[in-house]
């Protein structure tokens, strides 16, 4: 059983699934693969040079003919000559992060291109429908990488009623409950990262993924707060010093760099000792490396069998 929604016709998917822009991890196979799923495959272009995120969308364009997205992190000092790659390139979506990208939005929508916005608050949200976006994805706290302070449960529903444009929810979201939840919220789709890190076409190290299949409820911590950039992170010996002052906590910059640095380390060393493995809380629920189709096959089932076990209930009119 399929489910269809208006974010399926806004993005020109079969599913209305969007895999999260993961820096470092987001390649164009990773999002070829999502895209050849029937999703929405996104490359993360982070803090890339231009001329590197436009060989990832040559790359995602020889693996799929379907539409895939760029997801652009605001504050890489390469922002704005990436928007030019993505509008030069006629990318069909892009997603952003870490800011306003009001000042693009003309420029990509004369191009064509769908923008979607990640928010964290319902101030946010209205200021981006203003300046003009196609949606935004409420990201609740239970994300893994950069969060805010509200999760998504009350985050969702609150950004759903104050805005008009269509509305996206992460965070949290492992398979079709969480899904037919977020339809239930109000949200139009859902946008997914933690379980998309042990997809086989996910190029991080298999030792990154071997310690998401091996979190539990409470494997996460939040790093970073006294920054105002917090991070959620698994538990290891590098978020342990981090949170015991040991690792410099007291610049935001000093802090951001640190966590690259091991972010670099967790991705392509596999060090789940000292590196930086961002990771939502939904890694207790990921047991198995699997393919982005069987991901994605996975969701959709298991949202109709929501579906259907909600569709048993009686509710009597009345009271």
């Amino acid at each position: 059983m399929g489910i269809k929604t208006v974010l399926c016709d806004l993005l020109g998917i079969e599913y209305p699934i969007i895999q999260g822009g993961m820096a470092l991890v987001a390649t164009a196979e990773l999002a070829a693969a999502v895209s050849e799923a029937g999703a929405l495959g996104v490359i993360a272009a982070g803090d890339a040079d231009p001329e590197s995120v436009r060989k990832e969308i040559h790359k995602v364009r020889a693996l799929t003919s379907k539409p895939f997205g760029i997801n652009v992190y605001l504050l890489s000092p390469f922002a704005a000559e990436v928007m030019r790659v993505v509008i030069d390139e006629k990318v069909p979506v892009v997603t952003t992060g870490a800011g306003n990208p009001g000042k693009y939005v003309p420029s990509l929508k004369d191009a064509g291109v769908k923008v979607l916005s990640v928010v964290s608050s319902v101030n946010m949200a209205r200021r981006l429908e203003r300046a003009g976006v196609d949606a935004v994805i409420a990201e609740g706290m239970e994300c893994g990488g950069h969060i805010g302070q509200i999760a998504s449960m009350p985050l969702v529903p609150q950004i759903a009623d104050a805005v008009d444009i269509p509305v996206v929810a992460a965070g949290g979201i492992y398979d079709g409950r969480g899904l037919v939840a977020a339809l239930a919220l109000g949200a139009v789709g859902v946008q997914m990262g933690t379980r998309f890190l042990c997809a086989a076409e996910c190029p991080v190290h298999p030792g990154y993924k071997q310690a998401i299949i091996a979190a539990k409820d409470r494997s996460t911590v939040v790093i970073g707060q006294s920054t105002g950039h917090p991070v959620r992170v698994l538990q290891n010996r590098f978020a342990r010093e981090v949170l015991q002052g040991g690792a410099g906590e007291d610049s935001k910059a000093a802090f951001s760099d640190m966590a690259v640095d091991a972010l670099r380390r967790a991705v392509f060393d596999g060090d789940i000792e000292y590196g930086c493995l961002m990771a939502g809380q939904v890694a207790a629920m990921v047991s198995r490396e699997e393919s982005c189709k069987e991901i994605i096959g996975h969701v959709m089932a298991t949202a109709s069998d929501a579906l259907r076990r909600l569709g048993s209930y009686t509710f009597p009119l009345g009271g």
